[in-house]
């Protein structure tokens, strides 16, 4: 069994991508008119599937079956298989968080300069491009400007704001959503019934909050679990592993908090550090509870932004708890939790931070 899941289960075609309908519409769309980019720029959140689609580019932009009116790959020809594979010779990928330099970016002006062996195009994907150089940008930039026929680009980074202006302009953008939390769900039961993994319905919840939207992040949690339970998944295994708090946990919390139960609160986080939860990890779940709470209160309709971090069921807890809570109460409490979640880094007593918070904020 492998347990690297999001490789294994990366998608193979364009209808596999998740929750990146606009993108991948658009994308598609240009494939069946044959009008193609030699500069692409994907850019979003960890996790979202930028490479993922950049080596869906590569493979529908040298599949030897696909139709000049169609746009998924194959699969099947050697094109499409020696990408899958990992070692087609016409798909050069950089890793410039660990090729910064100059040098790296010359080797590929170089590249560039051969067509390609086998295919129709001469694909590079650079990875976290932010992470260039300047003199690198630079030398990229001269390639850009006048690129082969052949040669096509595709830049992904989780930071376009560090580019160049230079190297913006020459690039067609495609921004990449965080998932919703109910499509990673989805995923990794998709995955736990192909991988025959029984899992609890709660575990799954919290390693898809755990993973931010980041599906990749998620599989990987996910096959780590896989290998520590046994296959057998369970919602104790996940706050084991990670240090996650269950909501259960951090709802009942908030409900001491609002009933400014200052005792309780103080043996609640002491219980839960002593059992070994990580309180980085359960401030911050503390924070994104209130925050729900905080929008819910200023207007439900605001409800549309979080339905993509909590199930129905969630919701619906959650409406009626902001129902409890006073918006300026809710702001004050959400600012100093922020100031704690950087105490918590450096205090010498690891629950003083929050035994403060509690202490001056629960009168």
């Amino acid at each position: 069994m492998s347990l690297v899941f999001y490789r294994k289960y990366r998608p193979q075609t364009f209808a596999e991508v998740i929750n990146q309908k606009t993108t991948i519409k658009t994308l598609t769309s240009a494939l069946k008119q044959g009008k193609i980019s030699h500069a692409y720029l994907f850019c979003g959140p960890r996790g979202t599937g930028k490479t993922s689609v950049a080596r869906l580019m590569a493979k529908a932009l040298n599949c030897q079956n696909r139709k000049p009116n169609e746009y998924e790959p194959c699969n099947k020809c050697e094109s499409c298989q020696e990408i899958n594979e990992g070692h087609s010779l016409d798909l050069i990928e950089i890793d410039a968080a660990s090729n910064r330099g100059i040098d790296d970016i010359r080797s590929l002006k170089e590249n560039v300069k051969f067509p390609p062996l086998k295919s129709k195009y001469k694909i590079f994907i650079i990875d976290e491009a932010h992470q260039l150089t300047k003199e690198a940008f630079n030398a990229l930039l001269k390639t850009l400007e006048e690129p082969p026929s052949y040669i096509v680009f595709i830049l992904a980074t989780t930071e376009p704001e560090k580019l160049p202006a230079t190297i913006l302009s020459r690039v067609e953008r495609y921004d990449f959503k965080k998932l919703a939390l109910t499509d990673i769900i989805g995923r990794l039961k998709e995955i736990c019934e192909k991988e025959k993994i029984k899992y609890e319905e709660e575990a799954l919840r919290l390693i898809a909050l755990y993973s931010e939207g980041g599906l990749r992040d998620a599989e990987s949690l996910l096959g780590q679990l896989a290998l520590v339970t046994n296959q057998n998944i369970t919602k104790e295994a996940v706050e084991g592993l990670m240090g996650a708090i269950n909501l259960e946990k951090i709802r009942h919390f908030v409900d001491l908090l609002n009933k400014k139960d200052k005792m309780k609160a103080i043996e609640f986080v002491n219980k839960i550090y002593d059992e070994g939860y990580d309180l980085d990890v359960f401030n911050k779940e503390v924070i994104d509870y209130l925050r729900k709470l905080l929008l819910l209160k200023i207007s439900p309709s605001l409800g549309n932004i979080l339905e993509k971090e909590a199930t129905e069921e969630e919701m619906s807890t959650l409406f009626k708890q902001a129902q409890n809570w006073e918006t300026n109460t809710l702001e004050r409490l959400l600012r100093k939790l922020v100031e704690v979640q950087w105490q918590l880094k450096t205090s010498p007593v690891p629950t003083l931070p929050l035994e403060l918070f509690l202490s001056e904020e629960l009168i």
